[in-house]
């Protein structure tokens, strides 16, 4: 359904997948890098109605080894992964097919925390969902946030424990943002992905069918 584009960034190239017609999405991959499953979630993005895009944070490279993403996440300069993501999102705003001035930021785990980082960083972010985001070198500025945040968590994930979850929600109320917390029980981390082994089917489904209805109900 979609297409691999080219967009500038830093002074350089960078690579992504794109596709739809729409209000603007970018979707921030997991450790694995830009894998099908990834590019699955633009597609899926698509046919709901939006236009949507992935950055290759990892500039090519993908695995299905732990142990290998693990090292592709240690690599990455959180900074210049953030300022992709705000390229291609620059990008999609300036594609006829994007029909909204700011777009949305979704992502998993480590590209959850990244959506994370983005949102108080770009003032473009028109509304961010973060699937159990976590990623210790991003330290988010909350005070800078502007748009409002979903955040999406598993009840038993033992990477990115819910307390983590519950104690920003919190922090985020009290700092007057706009912020849904959303907890799954029973589920672990990850389960979003229908190719790995915590996936479920039935959060899954409902944590989509949220995502979307949050960035209709957001977006401009």
């Amino acid at each position: 359904m979609g297409e691999r584009v080219e967009f500038p960034s830093n002074g350089h190239t960078c690579q992504g997948y794109f596709a739809g017609n729409g209000p603007g999405i970018v979707v921030i991959q997991e450790w694995w890098g830009l894998v099908p499953h990834i590019e699955e979630i633009v597609d899926r993005f698509a046919s709901e109605g939006f236009s949507a895009i992935a950055p290759d944070l990892y500039h090519g490279k993908t695995t299905t080894s732990p142990d290998e993403a693990g090292r592709l996440l240690m690599e990455m300069d959180a900074d210049r992964a953030e300022k992709e993501i705000a390229a291609a999102g620059a990008y999609l705003l300036s594609r006829p097919e994007c029909t909204t001035k700011s777009y949305g930021a979704v992502g998993f785990c480590m590209g959850g925390a990244l959506a994370q980082y983005t949102a108080t960083k770009e003032a473009k972010v028109g509304a961010a969902v973060s699937f159990y985001g976590g990623f210790k070198k991003v330290a988010s500025d909350w005070a800078n946030l502007a748009a409002p945040i979903m955040l999406i968590y598993a009840e038993a994930d033992q990477g990115v424990p819910i307390e983590q979850g519950r104690a920003l929600a919190k922090q985020l109320e009290e700092m007057g943002k706009d912020v849904r917390l959303l907890v799954y029980p029973k589920v672990g981390h990850a389960f979003f992905n229908n190719t790995g082994g915590n996936y479920n089917a039935e959060a899954a489904e409902d944590a989509w069918q949220r995502t979307v209805d949050f960035f209709r109900a957001h977006l401009t």
